[in-house]
Formats: C-alpha cells, sequence, structure tokens
C-alpha cells in the first residue's frame, strides 16, 4: 500500500462539496481589483474609467480586494499582503501597476516582474516574488510612451525604461507555510541586488475587505495594533497578526477617501484607505492615534547593504495568544517546503529533465496562485446597494442586465490574477485539465460550479466572461469533464452523473440557439477566436446572408461525441443512460453529414472553411486557412467492442441507424460496421481517412502551420498571399501575423491570425492520438510512405509546445523573445512566464503574461510525454 505524502494526506480532507480546513486560507486574493466590470456603476460601462489605477489606493472597492503576494480566507474577509516603498514613487507600492484595454497599443498589459515560483494545492506552502526598482517607477513614461506607439509597434515594457539598469532592483520573496489551517508564517525576505546600500520600506498589512458600507446592515469588525501583534475580531471571531520587533504600526479604515475623490466630506472617511499611504509616502499625520480601525500595516524601515538580504516574520493565527517566530516558525518553513519538494516528486515523470521539472512545478503554482475569489451580484449591481446611489439608467438596462440570476461567492481559476481577474467559461474548462493532475477534487468542483443554477442561465446557456457572460464560448466543458474524470483515475461516476445531466441541458440551448436553419450547421459567433477571419463573428455581417462556421458545427460534432462518450461510460453502470447514448450517436451522424455537404469542405484545397450562405442559398467559401479548418479533427473518439457487447440496446440501434441511414452514415468517417470481435473497435470521426491525410499536409508544413513551437493559428501562407474580401466599398484584409494583432476587429488586444496558443493545440495533440490508435501504426499521409504515426506526429506536437519554456541549445528560453537580460542573468532566467499565445515564428511570449491559465496545460503535456 501506497502511503501518501502530507500535501496529498490534507488533499484527501477536501471534496468537491466541501474545501476542507487546509483549503480555509489561501493565495484567493487578485493583484488587480480597480478597473472591473464588477466595480464599474457607469452608464456607459466604461470599466476601465470607473475605477482607475489612480483612484485604487483611495477608494473601497465594493466586491473584492487586491495586495501584493496577498492572501485571504477563503470568502475574502480578512486580508493579509504587501506593501512596498522605495523612498522616490509618488505612492505606495500595493497592487500591480499596469496599463488599461484603452491606454496599451495592444491592450490592457500588466507593467511589473513578478513571479508564482511555488505552491501546494492546499496552500500549505506559498512562495512569491517580485522585482521592485531603486528608482521611481516610471508610471508616466509607460502610460505615455505606450499611448503614442501604434499596433504594428511592439509594447514598451518596464525593462526597456532604463529602471532595471546596474541591476538596481530589490528582489523580493514572499513564502507562507501553514503550520495548521489557520496557523500561517509568512517570511518576506528582501535582496538588495543593486550596487549599493539602499533602503526599503516595508509595510505589511492586514485589513477587513468592506462589507459593511453597502447598507447591508453588516456590522463592522475592527483592527487593533500595538506592540507585537495587531488584533482582528469579525463576529465574534479572532485572528492576530504576530510580528517582529521594530516596525511601526499605521492604522486607518478600508473607507473611501471622498474628499480626495470626490471633494466631499464623509464621517467615515476620517482615516480613510490611502491613510497609510499618505503618512509613510508624506509624513502626514493621516492615520488613527488610538490604533483602531479596519486596515493596519507594520512599517519597517529596512537598510540593506549592496548584495546583502534581510527577512521579516510574521505569523497570523487565530486566537490572541502569543506566537513563535523562532524556532518553531522556522522549522514549519522547512517542513512545509520539504513537503512540496515531496509532492512535485510525485507529480514529475521519471525521465524528465531538471529543467522541465522546473516548468511543472512553476507551472502548477501559478494554477494554484490563480485560484481567486470571485464575488458578485448582478441584481445587486444592476439595481445598487441601499447605502449607495441609485445607478444610472445607463448601467441598469446595460451590461449583463439579462443575467440577473448570476449570483457568486466562490474562489474559481481564473485566466490570471491581474489582466484577468474574473473566470472565463472555456478558459475555465482548460484550467480544471490542467489542475486535476494537482487536485481533482478542486478541478470537478469548478465545472461543476460553472453549471449550477447561479451561473447557467435558465435557458441552458454558459455564462462566457465577466466583460459580457451573454457572447458564445466553445462548448469544450464535456471534453474537459472526461480528461478530469480520466486523470483522476475514472472511478468518480457521480461526478460524471451530475456534468452530464447539466451539460444536456447546455448542449439544448446550443442546437436551439445556434443552428439558425434547423439543419445541423451552426453559427456560433465570437466563439473565443477573434479576428481570426475578416469579419466580426458576433455581428451582423457587411454583406446579406450569414456566416455557417466549421469551427462552430465540428464544436458541436465534437460536443455530440464527448456527450455520448460519457453516456457510454455512466450506461455500463446504469443501463437508464444507453437511450440517450444513442441521440448522441444519431446526432453527431447528423452534424457530420451537414458539416460535410454544406459547402465547408474544399476539395481542391483540401481544407475546411467558413461559408457565406447568400439569401439566395448559394454558399460562397470564406478561403482562410486558420485555426477554423483545423477544429474538425477534434470530434473523434472510439467505442470499444466491450461496451457494444454490454449495452445491446444501444447496438442494436446503431445497426438499425447503420443499415436504415446510409445517407447520413456515409459521411460519418469509419462508420462502416458494428465489429463485436474482441478487441475490435469502432471510430467515429467527422474528418474522414482521405481529408485527415490531405489536413495534415497542411498542418504539418512548415509553411503553413508547423512552427518550431506549435501550429498557428493562421497559415503563413497568407503572409505572401493575404485574403480580401470585398463588401461594396469596404475591403477586408487577413493576413499573417506572428505576434500582437494589428487589428482591432473584435478585442484588438488578442489575435488568432498566427500566433500559437496552447489550449487548441492540446486538442490537437489529443485527437492526432485518437487517430494513431483507431486508425493503428500503419496510416501515414497521402504520397508519403516515409511519414511518421500519427502517435509519433502528436509525441513530436507535445515537445515543440513544452520547448517554449525551456532553455534550448544556446541556453535560452523562447518564451523569453530573446531578452538578454531574462536569458542570460541568474536574477532572471530561471522565473517562466506563462503567457496567453506565443510568437508564430519564434515562440516569444505574448498578451497576458502571469499564468494565462490554459497555458497551463504544458502540465498535462510534461505529465504525458508519451515520448
Amino acid at each position: 500500500m501506497t502511503i501518501p505524502n502530507p500535501e496529498q494526506a490534507r488533499l484527501a480532507t477536501s471534496t468537491e462539496a466541501d474545501a476542507g480546513p487546509w483549503k480555509h486560507w489561501g493565495a484567493y486574493m487578485s493583484e488587480r481589483a480597480w478597473g472591473t466590470v464588477r466595480e464599474d456603476y457607469s452608464a456607459t460601462g466604461e470599466a476601465w474609467e470607473y475605477l482607475p489605477h489612480e483612484h485604487a489606493r483611495s477608494r473601497a472597492y465594493r466586491w473584492s480586494e487586491d495586495g501584493l503576494a496577498g492572501i485571504c480566507d477563503i470568502g475574502q474577509r480578512l486580508c493579509l499582503a504587501l506593501s512596498l516603498w522605495n523612498g522616490r514613487d509618488p505612492i505606495l507600492k500595493e497592487r500591480i501597476f499596469g496599463l488599461t484595454g484603452n491606454q496599451g497599443n495592444h491592450g490592457e498589459d500588466a507593467k511589473e516582474y513578478w513571479w508564482y515560483l511555488d505552491a501546494t494545492p492546499t496552500h500549505s506552502w506559498l512562495r512569491w516574488r517580485y522585482h521592485y526598482p531603486q528608482a521611481e517607477f516610471p508610471y508616466d513614461d509607460l502610460i505615455v510612451t505606450n499611448e503614442a506607439r501604434g499596433k504594428t509597434e511592439a509594447e514598451y515594457e518596464l525593462i526597456d525604461t532604463g529602471v532595471f539598469d546596474d541591476n538596481r532592483f530589490w528582489q523580493i520573496t514572499v513564502d507562507y507555510a501553514k503550520a495548521a489551517p489557520d496557523d500561517i508564517c509568512m517570511r518576506i525576505t528582501i535582496r538588495n541586488m543593486g550596487p549599493e546600500e539602499s533602503t526599503l520600506h516595508l509595510l505589511p498589512t492586514l485589513w477587513f475587505r468592506n462589507t459593511w458600507s453597502w447598507g447591508s446592515g453588516t456590522p463592522k469588525p475592527t483592527i487593533t495594533a500595538d506592540g507585537d501583534h495587531a488584533v482582528a475580531e469579525r463576529h465574534g471571531q479572532t485572528m492576530s497578526l504576530h510580528v517582529q520587533q521594530g516596525g511601526e504600526w499605521l492604522v486607518c479604515d478600508n473607507e473611501t477617501n471622498a474628499k480626495r475623490l470626490f471633494d466631499v466630506n464623509a464621517p467615515s472617511s476620517t482615516y480613510p484607505k490611502d491613510a497609510i499611504n499618505d503618512a509613510v509616502v508624506n509624513g502626514a499625520d493621516s492615520t488613527n492615534p488610538d490604533h483602531l480601525g479596519t486596515k493596519a500595516a507594520v512599517h519597517y524601515q529596512v537598510t540593506v547593504p549592496a548584495g546583502g538580504t534581510a527577512e521579516v516574520r510574521l505569523r497570523l493565527h487565530s486566537g490572541d495568544q502569543p506566537a513563535d517566530l523562532g524556532d518553531s516558525f522556522s522549522d514549519t518553513m522547512v517542513l512545509r517546503e520539504s513537503e512540496a519538494d515531496a509532492f512535485y516528486a510525485g507529480l514529475t515523470p521519471p525521465n524528465s529533465t531538471p529543467d522541465e521539472a522546473l516548468v511543472l512545478r512553476q507551472a502548477s503554482a501559478g494554477m494554484i496562485w490563480g485560484q481567486q475569489f470571485f464575488h458578485t451580484d448582478v441584481s445587486r449591481w444592476l439595481d445598487g446597494d441601499p447605502g449607495q446611489p441609485e445607478p444610472p439608467e445607463g448601467h441598469r438596462l446595460g451590461r449583463n442586465s439579462g443575467w440577473r440570476h448570476l449570483n457568486s461567492a466562490d474562489v474559481i481559476s481564473m485566466p490570471d490574477p491581474w489582466e484577468y481577474p474574473w473566470f472565463a467559461a472555456w478558459d475555465l474548462a482548460f484550467h480544471t485539465v490542467a489542475l486535476a493532475h494537482l487536485d481533482a477534487a478542486f478541478a470537478k468542483h469548478q465545472l461543476i460550479l460553472l453549471c449550477r443554477e447561479w451561473f447557467m442561465h435558465p435557458n441552458g446557456q454558459l455564462p462566457a466572461y465577466e466583460w459580457a457572460y451573454g457572447d458564445v464560448n466553445p462548448p469544450v466543458h464535456a471534453w474537459a469533464a472526461l480528461q478530469v474524470f480520466e486523470i483522476d483515475g475514472s472511478t468518480d461516476f457521480e461526478f460524471l452523473a451530475r456534468i452530464f445531466h447539466k451539460l444536456t441541458i447546455n448542449f439544448t440551448w446550443w442546437v436551439n440557439r445556434t443552428d439558425r436553419d434547423g439543419n445541423n450547421v451552426f453559427e456560433g459567433g465570437f466563439l473565443g477566436l477573434d479576428n481570426i477571419g475578416p469579419f466580426d463573428r458576433s455581428q451582423p455581417l457587411p454583406v446579406p446572408g450569414h456566416l455557417e462556421q466549421s469551427d462552430g458545427t465540428a464544436w458541436m460534432a465534437m460536443y455530440c461525441l464527448n456527450l455520448l462518450e460519457i453516456a457510454l461510460t455512466l450506461a455500463k453502470h446504469d443501463r437508464a443512460y444507453e437511450d440517450v447514448a444513442t441521440k448522441f450517436f444519431e446526432h453527431f451522424a447528423y452534424i457530420s453529414t451537414a458539416m460535410n455537404s454544406s459547402g465547408m469542405w474544399d476539395d481542391r484545397d483540401g481544407f475546411y472553411y467558413d461559408a457565406l450562405k447568400r439569401p439566395d442559398g448559394s454558399v460562397e467559401p470564406i478561403p482562410v486557412r486558420s485555426i477554423v479548418g483545423l477544429i474538425p479533427l477534434y470530434a473523434v473518439m472510439e467505442i470499444d467492442s466491450s461496451i457494444l457487447n454490454d449495452l445491446p440496446d444501444f447496438r442494436r440501434r446503431a445497426e438499425w441507424f447503420i443499415v436504415n441511414r446510409p445517407e447520413f452514415c456515409q459521411a460519418v468517417a469509419h462508420l462502416h460496421g458494428m465489429d463485436r470481435s474482441e478487441g475490435s473497435k469502432l471510430m467515429l470521426s467527422l474528418v474522414s481517412t482521405a481529408k485527415l491525410g490531405r489536413i495534415l499536409q497542411r498542418m504539418l508544413d512548415p509553411e503553413e502551420f508547423l512552427s518550431p513551437h506549435g501550429i498557428r493559428g493562421l497559415s503563413r501562407f497568407h503572409l505572401d498571399h493575404p485574403y480580401v474580401f470585398e463588401a461594396g466599398d469596404r475591403s477586408t484584409v487577413v493576413d499573417y501575423e506572428p505576434a500582437e494583432s494589428a487589428n482591432g476587429l473584435f478585442g484588438g488586444n488578442s489575435n488568432w491570425r498566427g500566433p500559437i496558443w496552447m489550449p487548441v493545440n492540446v486538442l490537437i495533440v489529443k485527437s492526432l492520438r485518437r487517430f494513431g490508435a483507431g486508425l493503428g501504426a500503419d496510416f501515414r499521409l497521402d504520397d508519403q510512405p516515409e511519414s511518421p504515426p500519427l502517435d509519433a506526429v502528436a509525441n513530436d506536437l507535445s515537445r515543440r509546445l513544452i520547448s517554449l519554456f525551456l532553455r534550448d541549445g544556446e541556453g535560452r528560453r523562447p518564451v523569453f523573445g530573446g531578452e538578454e537580460r531574462f536569458d542570460r542573468s541568474d536574477a532572471w532566467r530561471d522565473h517562466v512566464p506563462f503567457h496567453e499565445y506565443f510568437h508564430g515564428d519564434t515562440g516569444a511570449g505574448l498578451g497576458a503574461s502571469h499564468q494565462t491559465g490554459w497555458t497551463g496545460l504544458v502540465i498535462d503535456l510534461i505529465r504525458n510525454p508519451r515520448a
């Protein structure tokens, strides 16, 4: 019997329904709560401008909190984070700074350097690192210079401003280790990387999220601070923060500074939220002399010689008794880090290189730090709080007004804690596949949560993301559920049944909502693939007709097969699922037939395209070679002969369908009979063997889709052969863009016109392996007898994707984009970012840069190398 390591034992106390005591505290706080939709009460939905960074230090947030290296309880009532001041900045460094979507030449973008270096799933051990310039932080320079740049120019980054020259920066590491579920040791290590002695102001800060100012009648909690500890009391519960000597307590209230922001006096803002900032930066007598409030910081001034380090210790725990900052503190730190080592040693494949192990561990840490408290009540947000002014009419009737049922106070996996500090439905599905390797209970909880009645719309739609819950994202959740089920050992049939029932409701919404003509061809709209073609697919077309989407239809074919696979898996334990399995079997045949006979397959090019259907019924393909034409590969599955033998009703109905509905079966690749001999398999796929070979010839061509680091979103063919769509006096051009988009058609800050995206690549890898298993090792591409078997192709693609983050033969990581300091400096070279997407030629990281969750799928690739 294998004895689980301590972290695995702690995880065993966590279930899908109950997080367990060890998860009561965690890194559930974003690095940005300003500029979010939840805090926007404007008439026109200008979220970035309603509560900007300039307001953040002075304005109490309604729905969430932010901070540096922040932790909080699972309901984000009490928070602990780090504030800093280098003696030169105009404000305290209390949160990560970045450009808004309107300021950046490629949209929103964090302009700092911080990393999630380590974490265990119960948050029993956490490590966070930040590089803070010793020179004045160049806020204005970053804003002005980026605003002056166009979309064709590179972003102006903090590294470009010169503030890190001569290594004049602080390397700050924050470690958390839990001695018990409610006893948390916090160690702050500061290293002076510069050539001269320097002083850093260090302000660990404890505060309550403001839950009392909104007219709900919630009692106001208190924090009192004196000597070596602060005591936080709320509803009769007490937590204490014990600190080492040498600091000065500064206490205020987590209340809005109404005088500074709105030039009005408010009784609640005698000692407002920014009082600590004003005391440290401006020397103001602004904090409460009685050391009583709802926000308290202990202020240390730490002078460190060049190359030297200093350490500050704190301990947050229940009750008000003294806490040890000596030997037991040190022992806890050593123990929890060693347990984290053991946990990741068990996750890392034995043949992994040390660099692969590092990437696996840091990707995992990012997925854990990305679990954030998401609090919203859309109905309350639309109508306003009873203790606040009524929102304007435009707000109540505007964004998300059709989603009044949505109500969350949940910890959710978010794409990242700065650029996307809110959940995104299809991102989240991919997150769960990575998370299942770390914490299967949490992964399952996330999929179930998104389908619960306080998230799923009454009509069956899943909410897309906070900026527009009603947008349409690809239906990948059944696929994710199957992946999570398998990673977890293929035994939790209750989970699979729960998610199946909810997803059948969502499937019905898709069929009723996006199949315009009732012909099993789908026009899903945006589908998350912004800038993929000549049109904004979520808006009316500039010409008469409508767009029949290759990807929309293929996603639905994949959805059918995923639900079929779930139904067959459940039917082996409960025959009630047998007839619904038949339903999805037949529905897949209908979609496949429609897909392959509606004009989306171009036999001359050997590729699938979106098709413009004119009012007269004529169909015009849109010959853009993009990921849209590769998504049909995802619709593939095998049915083992044992299932056919165990489920006679399904077998009989499928046999009847094959015999009596040949017009549908002919378009379903590999559906030529129901061989029930032992070891035989029935393979279903949208793409026939002949079409598969032709698609793969394009996909594996370096002059088209195949890059050194994965499959591009758009074929490189369009670099020299741009596609031009003419509509009256308007023309739209689609050309190959390997990096950020120069086209603001949809979104503008991300694009699918050339870069490499991890989630769609992982789907290709897994689909190729299924094709390889079904077609056998003898299958080869047409006219290429020396081509490798499909499983080998999948393995090669997997290695290309992993190589984005690994040092190459010259010691460079492609993700760094050739930045010399990142590749060569010991202080930077092993801090790996996990970007939103990657340059289609070089592999340089692009878009959101601080653990964009779906890129955490590299965990799944490293854990399943198949090589």
